[in-house]
């Protein structure tokens, strides 16, 4: 099991490892704004404090809306915890 965790206040959750629907389930419980779930609205964009390399790759609708493989958000529908922890900040 992955791990995510919000920086503010050091709330966690665990996370099946590679699995899309149950981060975002997690990262609501956790407070995260989401809007069409689809990487177009840009609502659940966090920023990643550390873990980043636990994520999957960037996809497209990340790059399509300003996002470089150097900084350090994401959308979090958009990505998967391969494994380990991943701190973030929204």
């Amino acid at each position: 099991m992955a791990k995510i965790i919000r920086e503010d206040d050091f709330e966690e959750r665990e996370v099946k490892d590679n699995d899309n629907f149950d981060l975002i389930d997690k990262a609501e419980e956790l407070g995260i704004p989401f809007g069409c779930q689809d990487g177009r609205c840009g609502s659940c964009r966090i920023e990643v404090t550390e873990g980043m390399e636990n994520l999957t790759e960037r996809t497209q609708n990340e790059l399509d809306v300003g996002f470089t493989e150097n900084d350090s958000y994401r959308l979090i529908c958009q990505c998967k915890i391969k494994s380990g922890t991943v701190r973030i900040r929204f």
